[in-house]
């Protein structure tokens, strides 16, 4: 976690046409005032904050400090809601197969991410994970050549990518036999 916090404070927060900045801004103040329910919630019932957990003072408004929360418990609003904010929540598992149930455990399915070198692992996680999405070692899985859109309650359909014209088409099949 010492590796993971000091690469993340490292990321320029600000106006996202700049070259440097990594993190820009969240929608509107609903969604600054979403995020911290979800990290108030979390340290409330026990996580531990390694790192933000605010707005940047130095920007104010919409740009929400890069966050690291630890300690996570599956009572916690983060463990099943989708945030949608610069935060990163560190849960505990003793399996393979707990962290899949556990990850899997929510009504929504738009994106999930995990960090593995082991090939066959890789194979079993990404195809157990109910996610319409699925980032191996990173944490950017969105262009626009790939499809994007979740499945449950994250969304139906896919934009982006040959996916996002075939939602706008409707196939038809026909058969005809000579003779």
């Amino acid at each position: 976690m010492t590796i993971l916090k000091a690469s993340l404070v490292k990321l320029k927060q600000g106006n996202g046409l700049e070259t440097d900045v990594k993190i820009g801004p969240l929608i509107n103040k609903a969604a600054v005032e979403k995020v911290q329910q979800h990290v108030d919630d979390a340290l409330a019932k026990g996580g531990k904050l390694l790192c933000g957990g605010r707005i940047n003072p130095e920007l104010g408004g919409n740009f929400y400090e890069a966050t690291i929360l630890a300690n996570m418990q599956d009572t916690m609003i983060a463990s099943c809601e989708e945030t949608f904010g610069p935060i990163i929540a560190i849960f505990g598992f003793d399996s393979e197969d707990e962290v899949i149930q556990r990850a899997n455990n929510t009504k929504y399915g738009l994106a999930s991410y995990f960090f593995s070198n082991d090939i066959n692992q890789i194979r079993r996680v990404r195809n157990a994970l109910a996610y319409g999405m699925v980032g191996i070692n990173t944490g950017s899985i969105s262009n626009e050549k790939a499809p994007f859109g979740g499945i449950k309650e994250s969304g139906l359909g896919r934009e982006g990518s040959d996916d996002g014209i075939y939602e706008f088409l409707e196939a038809k099949y026909s058969l005809q036999v000579f003779g």
